[in-house]
C-alpha cells in the first residue's frame, strides 16, 4: 500500500486450521496483487493436516513477504486474530488486513479495502456483502443466506452499530485503530470476535467505510461454524450492550 510516495507496511493476517490446500492458493494470489509493502502473516493453530508445515515452506520461499506464528492450542478464531494482529503491530505494520484462509474472501478486493485508509477517509474498512454491489454466493442454500441476513439484523438491533455487514470477517485496520480498541482486552472468540471489534471501534468514535465484496463458498475443507460458535455469537451482543 502506498500513501503518496511512501510505502505503507501492510500485513494480511490469516488464521488457519486444516487449510493446507487453500493456503498456497491464497498466498499466491496475495503476493501477486502488486501491493507495495504487503506481507502475509499466517497464524496456525497446530493444524493436524500439516497446514503449519505448508506455511513454513511458503515462508522459506518468500522470507521477506511471508511469516508464520505457530500456536500450540486451538482456542478460537478471536484469539488467533489477537495474536496475529499483535504480532503485525510489533513488527511495524501500519495497516492490518484480516481475512479467512478458505478463499471465501476475494483477494482482488484487498486494494479496494486499503484505498479509504490511504485517502484518510476511514480508520477501518469492512468488506461488505450487504452494501450496494455486494453479494453472497448464489450456491448458498436459502437457510444459510437467511441466517446470515438475520445475524446482521440481530446484532444491529441489539447494539445499534449502524453498519450493513456487522458480522463480516474481511477488514482492513489502521494501526492506530487497532491500538485504540485495545486488542489485549478483547474477550470474544469465534465469529463474535468480529462483532466485538466493530462495537469497540465505533463506540470509540473510529470511522468506518464499507466496500462491496462478493462472498463465495469454500471449495476445500470444512466450515468451522459449530453450534458452540453460534451460541456465543448470539450471546455476545447482549454482553457488550450491558457491559460497563
Amino acid at each position: 500500500m502506498t500513501n503518496g510516495s511512501r510505502t505503507v507496511p501492510t500485513t494480511v493476517v490469516v488464521p488457519t486450521y486444516n487449510e493446507r490446500d487453500n493456503l498456497p492458493v491464497l498466498a499466491g494470489r496475495l503476493l501477486d496483487l502488486g501491493v507495495e509493502g504487503l506481507r502475509l502473516l499466517v497464524v496456525d493453530d497446530d493444524s493436524p493436516d500439516g497446514t503449519g508445515e505448508v506455511a513454513d515452506k511458503l515462508a522459506a520461499e518468500h522470507p521477506d513477504r511471508v511469516a508464520v506464528v505457530h500456536r500450540e492450542v486451538k482456542d478460537g478464531l478471536g484469539r488467533a486474530y489477537v495474536t496475529g494482529m499483535g504480532r503485525a503491530l510489533a513488527d511495524g505494520a501500519e495497516v492490518v488486513v484480516q481475512m479467512d484462509a478458505d478463499l471465501s474472501h476475494p483477494v482482488e478486493a484487498v486494494p479496494r479495502l486499503l484505498a479509504p485508509l490511504a485517502e484518510g477517509a476511514a480508520d477501518f474498512v469492512i468488506g461488505s456483502r450487504y452494501v450496494p454491489g455486494g453479494s453472497l454466493d448464489t450456491s448458498w442454500p436459502w437457510h444459510r443466506r437467511a441466517l446470515s441476513r438475520w445475524a446482521n439484523v440481530y446484532v444491529n438491533g441489539v447494539l445499534g452499530l449502524g453498519v450493513r455487514d456487522a458480522t463480516a470477517g474481511f477488514k482492513a485496520w489502521s494501526a492506530k485503530a487497532l491500538r485504540t480498541v485495545d486488542l489485549d482486552s478483547v474477550r470474544s472468540n469465534g465469529y463474535s470476535f468480529q462483532v466485538e471489534m466493530n462495537h469497540r471501534a465505533l463506540s470509540r468514535g473510529l470511522r468506518v467505510v464499507e466496500v462491496p465484496i462478493t462472498f463465495t463458498e469454500r471449495v476445500e475443507g470444512t466450515s468451522k461454524l459449530t453450534l458452540g460458535v453460534q451460541l456465543e455469537s448470539a450471546l455476545v451482543p447482549w454482553r457488550l450492550r450491558f457491559k460497563r
